[in-house]
């Protein structure tokens, strides 16, 4: 059976941190910014985990 190879795109997007989580970041930041609230924008910057229901799914698409 040939390996499962991982999607890059997801790859290029989402990191795994020391104790496994998935770190990615938020989405709505590009642009559209006159729109959005200091506030708003402030928490957009920080990066956040992947929720619980996602998590299995897109550990399977990263195959680590």
């Amino acid at each position: 059976m040939p390996k499962m190879k991982t999607k890059k795109a997801l790859a290029k997007r989402v990191k795994v941190t020391g104790s496994g989580k998935l770190k990615r970041s938020h989405a709505y930041v590009s642009h559209f910014a006159a729109n959005k609230s200091h506030k708003q924008k402030r928490k957009l910057r920080k990066s956040t985990l992947i929720s619980g229901s996602d998590f299995k799914r897109i550990k399977l698409m990263l195959h680590n």
